[in-house]
């Protein structure tokens, strides 16, 4: 898969099959859209795209906009769609000036001038262009004009489906990842950092690598304590991970920090992917750090038993 910065320079997508949007989180949903280019790529010997918008437009325009938390990191969201086999990702700088750009100019300029686009599929009651004035029904009446065909993936099937970024948002800032899995057909992940922490969690008998996340915009789920996967240098590993501000030690910041079951190496600096399988329980304060040494050990019979079956 090729990522463009920008759609001014582009060149070589072949019988470009298209589709538009911010596409935060990959969902279901979003992975039908994907299913229906590729399918229509094929039968026209052509290339799928994704015009997708960085930053998110509610970062630019939004009110409140420092509340929205994104599902996935652009790179995140790059590495889903490769992996659901999306030949070119057009990343287009979305700025307040691109925001004023009537749908007309949009498709002049993107969909025709740039990518030389032979079918255009888009979501249910999608919209483009300045104050949303550019749809399904335009586009199909301007179809000869524009010199490309245009798809819109049903409401039947969109509802079918059920699905959206903000369902799947709330349910992880409920610490409901399960539910997140089934809105998205995989395990919520964050990406981090391993960073020195305090060493509180040797002491206690679990050693634990403390992570970093880069992005401030990336969702982090609600506090409390997770069975989870943690994957280092390509290899996967079992553990649980704490999520919140360690009461019991009078923490004073909020911390991620796992504890990689039957794992003792040197990992400082280095790049860790976590996959929430399920939360264990609610950020607790004990009155002792016995009694925490004690329910750590209760967490991780029963990580476990969920991430052994």
């Amino acid at each position: 898969m090729i990522v463009h910065n920008g759609y001014e320079n582009l060149e070589g997508i072949k019988n470009a099959v298209v589709t538009i949007g911010t596409f935060d989180g990959i969902h279901l949903g979003h992975q039908e859209i994907i299913s229906r280019i590729i399918e229509l790529a094929k039968s026209v010997n052509g290339e799928t795209a994704l015009v997708t918008f960085w930053p998110h437009p509610r970062y630019v325009l939004g009110k409140n906009k420092e509340d929205l938390k994104l599902l996935t990191t652009f790179d995140e969201k790059a590495e889903i769609l490769e992996q659901l086999g999306l030949d070119h990702i057009v990343r287009v700088n979305f700025t307040k000036a691109f925001s004023q750009w009537t749908s007309e100019q949009f498709i002049q300029r993107i969909i025709i001038s740039a990518l030389h686009t032979k079918r255009l599929v888009i979501g249910y009651d999608h919209r483009f262009g300045k104050d949303r004035e550019g749809g399904f029904e335009h586009l199909k009446q301007h179809s000869d004009r524009y010199g490309f065909q245009v798809e819109e993936i049903s409401k039947q099937t969109i509802d079918d489906v059920g699905i959206s970024s903000t369902k799947i948002r709330n349910a992880i800032e409920e610490g409901k990842v399960e539910l997140a899995h089934d809105f998205l057909g995989r395990f919520y992940e964050i990406n981090g950092e391993v960073v020195s922490g305090d060493k509180i969690g040797k002491t206690l008998g679990f050693a634990t690598a403390n992570i970093q996340i880069e992005e401030a915009y990336k969702l982090v789920p609600a506090n409390g304590a997770y069975a989870v996967i943690a994957k280092i240098k390509g290899k996967e590993h079992k553990a649980m991970l704490n999520i919140g501000f360690r009461p019991t030690v009078d923490g004073k910041s909020k911390k991620i920090e796992a504890n990689i079951f039957d794992f003792n190496e040197d990992i400082y600096g280095e790049k860790i992917k976590i996959s929430f399988i399920r939360r264990l329980r609610d950020e607790l304060k004990f009155d002792s750090k016995e009694e925490l040494s004690n329910q750590l050990k209760k967490d991780k019979e029963k990580a476990l038993q969920i991430l052994n079956q």
